[in-house]
């Protein structure tokens, strides 16, 4: 790598530049220099240095790496940029999975999300969406709010609560904890707290006693390790036992009551095990709700950064399908996946080895110049659109059907409600290498007729 090289893999990889958003046109220059180059893992902020790895820039070969787990695995390194603390554990989560232990669970679970309980879902964020700005307008002419807070946290809490089975006075505690794993580079959300128990259920009461609190040396203990969400799995079990007692029409009421021919390695006689439960329950619970979260107020970033986009799909409601699949492109929340090569292998000409870690950029490949035309641009007409947003292969997103319903019906009744939409100061943004986040999005409105 030479000396030019160098501050643009610094950029890419340390999460504090992420605070004034991706650096994108660092990833262009590594992008047009080739499809894949090597990333040094320096000590950053507390964090110590790590071995390195292979950033993979282009679309075609952030495909390849996603459709091929047998050379590039999801469970030998699991799927987080810096080695796992706990990598016992976090091998038993399906994000983490290679077939046939990942095939058994996906099918599983995507035979839960039956055609009556998708139906009830999307009416039920429906609902919500019209409740939450109606909630924002208040009957005012005019007003001001944190979008990012006040409205758009709130829809896949109230969706994730309704696919899990988790009580509505519980829902924020889902807030808490994917602030404390994804936010956990942040000294901003890594110590989450905003659910205090006193409105919640003898569960949350129950979990919240084990929620940890910063050491001695004012730090958490490390989120992505069973360890450190004692919380959150002390309620997935309780969850799963009430489950398992008086079942409901939830998905993961109708997941736990499924039996499959083959036990798989966790599994016993084909149905879920209380372990891949809750490790199912983190997977929705934290990266279910995170993407989405900051999807929303990351595609009302971009139509207030492009006012015509926004004239137009004013004009037009029509194009909201296609606007919000720009909007995924063209902010990509989360921006990076880990995989690890389990042989030798090549990658349009560089030589990897068995053992590397092999990280795909869904940002980078989003803004592909040989994918699309002029990636800069916001388009809410672009097509075609073959973003990556939500991954590719085997791994490619469970909820997006659910995510994308509740995009559109969110922007579509904010835009029926409003007149006029503009910033109302600067978005504050998470302190992420791996998750776009919006912490504060503050926004002024004028409401329509």
């Amino acid at each position: 790598m030479s000396d030019v090289d160098a501050p643009d893999v610094r950029a890419v990889v340390d999460p504090a530049t992420y605070q004034q958003g991706p650096p994108l046109e660092a990833l262009r220059r590594l992008r047009s220099a080739g499809a894949v180059t090597w990333v040094d893992e320096p000590a950053l902020h507390d964090q110590a240095a790590g071995p390195g790895f292979w950033l993979v820039l282009r679309h075609a070969e952030v495909e390849r790496v996603l459709r091929d787990p047998a050379t590039f695995s999801s469970w030998l390194g699991a799927t987080q940029v810096r080695d796992a603390a706990d990598l016992a554990w976090v091998r038993r989560m399906m994000l983490n999975m290679d077939p046939p232990d990942h095939s058994r669970l996906r099918r599983l679970l995507s035979r839960s999300f039956t055609p009556r309980a998708v139906a009830e879902l999307t009416a039920g964020i429906e609902a919500t969406a019209a409740r939450l700005v109606d909630r924002m307008i208040d009957g005012a002419e005019e007003g001001r709010c944190d979008f990012a807070k006040d409205v758009a946290a709130e829809l896949p809490l109230i969706s994730l609560a309704d696919v899990l089975g988790v009580p509505p006075e519980d829902r924020w505690l889902m807030f808490d904890w994917s602030n404390r794993v994804i936010g956990w580079q942040d000294p901003d959300y890594a110590s989450s707290a905003a659910f205090d128990g006193t409105t919640g259920t003898a569960m949350a009461r129950e979990a919240l006693a084990l929620r940890p609190s910063p050491g001695a040396d004012g730090r958490m203990p490390d989120p992505r390790t069973r360890a450190g969400m004692p919380d959150l799995y002390a309620y997935a079990r309780l969850l799963a036992e009430e489950k398992r007692r008086a079942p409901g029409d939830d998905v993961m009421s109708i997941l736990l009551a499924q039996e499959d021919g083959d036990g798989g390695r966790g599994g016993s006689a084909g149905r879920v095990s209380d372990a891949e439960f809750e490790n199912m329950f983190w997977l929705f619970a934290v990266a279910g709700n995170e993407t989405l979260r900051n999807g929303l107020p990351g595609g009302l970033i971009a139509l207030l950064q492009h006012p015509e986009q926004l004239g137009a799909l004013r004009a037009d409601p029509s194009l909201l399908p296609g606007a919000v699949e720009e909007m995924l492109r063209w902010w990509t929340p989360v921006m990076v996946f880990r995989r690890t090569a389990t042989t030798d292998a090549e990658l349009d000409g560089v030589r990897m080895r068995a053992g590397d870690k092999v990280v795909v950029s869904f940002t980078s490949a989003n803004r592909d110049e040989g994918v699309f035309d002029d990636p800069d641009r916001f388009d809410v007409r672009r097509a075609p659109n073959p973003h990556l947003s939500f991954g590719h292969g085997p791994h490619f997103c469970l909820g997006a059907q659910l995510a994308r319903v509740q995009m559109r019906a969110l922007f579509g009744e904010l835009l029926r409600r409003t007149a006029v939409v503009g910033f109302d100061g600067p978005p504050a943004l998470l302190r992420s290498n791996f998750q776009r986040g919006v912490k504060r999005l503050p926004i002024r409105w004028v409401a329509g007729e």
